[in-house]
């Protein structure tokens, strides 16, 4: 693969140490990094295939986004006045026109969004949907890492259930023997909600036979505790707590409304995770907001998320970092209970602890995958500052990612895509958008009519 060495940045290693080097380096051999440092120990550039001085730029791990539904940017726009945290909600705005999906509408959605998030700094994605195989050959296409855990959403339909873990059980031995970048999870789309108990205990079952984990939505509404407080009395984590779910590694997303003693359950979890997707929170209109200074001083992992962009409208971690510290400081009623550093980190080697990736990606440490966003930190909006990550963090935005490798492939080069140009990528999904959404409403116009003749 070759060498290539930057030099003359700012950079962030988000190591154990948290180590900053002005005019550092980082050096790359064969897809891995081969030396991080200050600048009186950058290697010499003759030793190197491509040398990049990004002197006025902070480069750091890449960004790891760690709860989205990549083709759901079909549904951009299309939820203003729902509250996608409500099965109200989210029936009404999503799943009634995703009834209207065929496999062939998802590589150019999921192509579009690979492509948004490459270009503001994003290398690596948590993704759960339908049509996972369709999802992880537009993963590998784009060239981007992600965990792509199979959406089971069962809504009563016993019979659905067993077929989508069925399908769900196929992506994970196809998967487990494909492309590294690609990790398979299992996606059970919301305990109790539209999992049954029944259904649970065999995708744990399922889910711990291959050593995968398990990716969900919790605690995001009124809807999430009623089935187990009537059965039980207690809320779903804790519920799922007792059906041994949380044994395995379990990252959830959302996580609005947990109790004391959810955050206990989290904190017990062998490898129990959580993704604060503060942006989405907002616009849903729900009241709670992630605990994530409890969870993170229980000593839970917590990552960062933009939920799809129909529930945010963004794919930028930059500004989900600054949106994340602000709902922190507004729940908590302190300033910055959740400092720049926190924030970066919960972007970066959180997210790759979440999805067990944390010995792989994360930080930029000898050994690890070359996975590196760089940001042009010269333009408007930037100046001199003693504290190179609240300048990020509360200044910046993805759209100034001016260079992004994975595994030491340069994706992103001046702030132009190298596989594949963005044009045609826009214009292909273009097409598939309006195709996608006139089916819907032939759908919906056909069932009209039919409920006219009822």
């Amino acid at each position: 693969m070759g060498s290539t060495l930057i030099h003359g940045a700012t950079v962030l290693s988000v190591d154990a140490e948290n180590r900053v080097f002005e005019a550092g380096f980082v050096a790359i051999h064969d897809g891995r990094i081969s030396g991080v440092g200050p600048r009186d120990a950058t290697p010499n550039p003759s030793g190197f295939d491509e040398v990049f001085d990004l002197t006025g730029h902070l480069v750091m791990p890449g960004l790891v986004n760690a709860h989205t539904h990549s083709a759901m940017v079909l549904f951009r726009g299309r939820s203003e006045g729902q509250s996608l945290l409500t099965m109200e909600g989210w029936y009404n705005s999503i799943r009634e026109p995703e009834l209207s999906l065929v496999a062939s509408d998802i590589g150019p959605a999921v192509a579009l969004s690979c492509a948004e998030m490459a270009l503001s700094g994003t290398t690596t994605f948590c993704d759960q949907y339908f049509f996972a195989e369709e999802i992880a050959d537009a993963v590998k296409d784009a060239g981007l890492r992600a965990v792509i855990a199979y959406g089971i959403v069962q809504l009563g339909d016993e019979r659905r259930g067993a077929e989508e873990l069925a399908k769900a059980t196929a992506f994970l031995e196809h998967q487990r023997s494909a492309d590294g970048r690609i990790v398979p999870w299992f996606g059970p789309h919301a305990p109790y909600v539209d999992n049954t108990e029944a259904l649970l205990v065999e995708e744990v079952a399922v889910a711990n036979e291959y050593g995968v984990g398990l990716h969900l939505h919790m605690a995001c509404g009124p809807e999430d505790n009623e089935e187990t407080q009537r059965r039980y009395g207690t809320t779903a984590a804790v519920a799922l707590e007792q059906l041994g779910f949380f044994k395995g590694r379990i990252h959830a997303a959302h996580c609005i409304d947990l109790s004391d003693e959810d955050i206990a359950v989290f904190a017990r979890a062998p490898h129990a995770s959580v993704s604060y997707n503060a942006s989405a929170g907002l616009r849903s209109g729900r009241s709670g907001i992630c605990p994530a200074v409890s969870l993170r001083a229980a000593g839970v992992t917590v990552a960062l998320g933009t939920d799809n962009v129909a529930a945010n409208n963004s794919y930028d971690m930059v500004s989900e970092m600054r949106v994340a510290g602000l709902v922190a400081s507004h729940r908590e009623g302190v300033a910055q209970p959740l400092s720049s550093r926190d924030l970066i980190r919960m972007a970066t080697i959180e997210g790759a602890r979440a999805l067990g990736l944390e010995h792989e990606i994360g930080s930029l440490e000898i050994g690890k995958a070359a996975d590196i966003a760089a940001f042009d930190l010269s333009g408007a909006g930037y100046s001199e500052t003693p504290d190179p990550e609240t300048l990020l963090v509360y200044s910046g935005s993805g759209r100034d990612l001016r260079h992004l490798w994975v595994g030491g492939e340069q994706l992103v080069q001046n702030r132009s895509l190298t596989r594949r140009p963005f044009g045609d990528i826009r214009q292909t999904y273009s097409a598939t958008y309006a195709e996608f959404w006139n089916r819907v409403q032939q759908a919906r116009t056909d069932a009209k009519n039919k409920k006219a003749v009822a």
